[in-house]
């Protein structure tokens, strides 16, 4: 069953186009990283999809509905940023009471150790809170819902290291636990590259990439050599990125097609893998040099 079916979507914000013709499917109990550069319309998109914005054009199904002011998709989903904001007149233990009043799922023991394990005082007041405890308690909210649909967009902004890996931690595990579509977004693939199953990864509100982990990891391949040799044996090739050094000597990234690499290493050239981190880098960067160029 797929949780989120889109075709065609736009999303006009003034005169930007945010979000340009966007058409994939997510299914169910599934953990999808929304991969992008900051502006690259994921904020957009996962608000698009959690009913708070209407679409300009295409569909957009949410458990097979218009998810705009639906009260269903509501109820079944929870979106969780760092701009979210609760009532300053409630304490945070009032807050999670509120909580499990409205989704059906919620778990109270879980949001009661990690209400316990992150260390918050029941008596303070959300806005009181630093960036990062902020981010702390919105996202034990995320988690308790139990929602059949849970995004987080940048949920770790403000916590320092030891929270967010115990954060991914304690979302993988519940996943585990409870399985349920979970929509993540972030621009550093590393710290959620062995948590998510699928990527999906845009630039200028348009789908770049969206592929199961372990085939993004293969998309690309390394080439270093000679830059005559490198250039002349990857004419006919996709690149993503090259660099040249000053020893004559060229890196290049190329799609992984079916080359022929015995011939490859024969000409000199070496090859290597390239990591997820950098391959989103690359193939959102709308240039195919790096930053040293500008000092030449």
């Amino acid at each position: 069953m797929n949780v989120i079916e889109c075709d065609g979507l736009n999303k006009i914000r003034g005169k930007v186009n945010a979000l340009h013709n966007l058409s994939f499917t997510i299914k169910e109990d599934t953990i999808t990283g929304l991969i992008g550069r900051n502006g690259a319309g994921k904020t957009t998109l996962m608000k698009v999809i959690a009913g708070m914005w209407r679409e300009t054009s295409g569909t957009l199904r949410v458990f097979n509905k218009q998810p705009f002011n639906n009260l269903f998709v509501s109820v079944n989903s929870i979106y969780i940023d760092d701009q979210l904001r609760f009532n300053s007149s409630l304490t945070l233990s009032e807050i999670l009471k509120e909580a499990e009043r409205f989704y059906p799922n919620w778990d109270t023991t879980l949001a009661l150790r990690l209400f316990s394990y992150f260390s918050f005082n029941p008596k303070d007041i959300h806005e009181n809170l630093s960036k990062g405890k902020k981010s702390t308690f919105n996202a034990i909210i995320g988690l308790a819902s139990h929602c059949a649909l849970t995004m987080f967009d940048e949920p770790t902004t403000g916590m320092d290291a030891a929270v967010r890996k115990d954060f991914y931690r304690a979302l993988l595990k519940d996943y585990l636990n409870n399985p349920r579509t979970i929509l993540i977004s972030s621009h550093h693939v590393e710290e959620i590259e062995d948590l998510i199953e699928d990527i999906f990864l845009i630039e200028r509100g348009e789908v770049l990439a969206h592929l199961p982990m372990d085939e993004f990891k293969e998309y690309a391949i390394g080439l270093t050599g000679r830059t005559e040799i490198v250039s002349q044996w990857s004419s006919n090739k996709k690149i993503l990125y090259q660099k040249t050094n000053e020893m004559n000597r060229t890196f290049m990234v190329v799609k992984n097609e079916a080359f022929p690499l015995e011939q490859a290493k024969r000409l000199g050239i070496e090859t290597s893998s390239i990591s997820a981190s950098d391959l989103a880098i690359y193939l959102t960067n709308q240039r195919k040099e790096g930053i040293d160029n500008v000092f030449k």
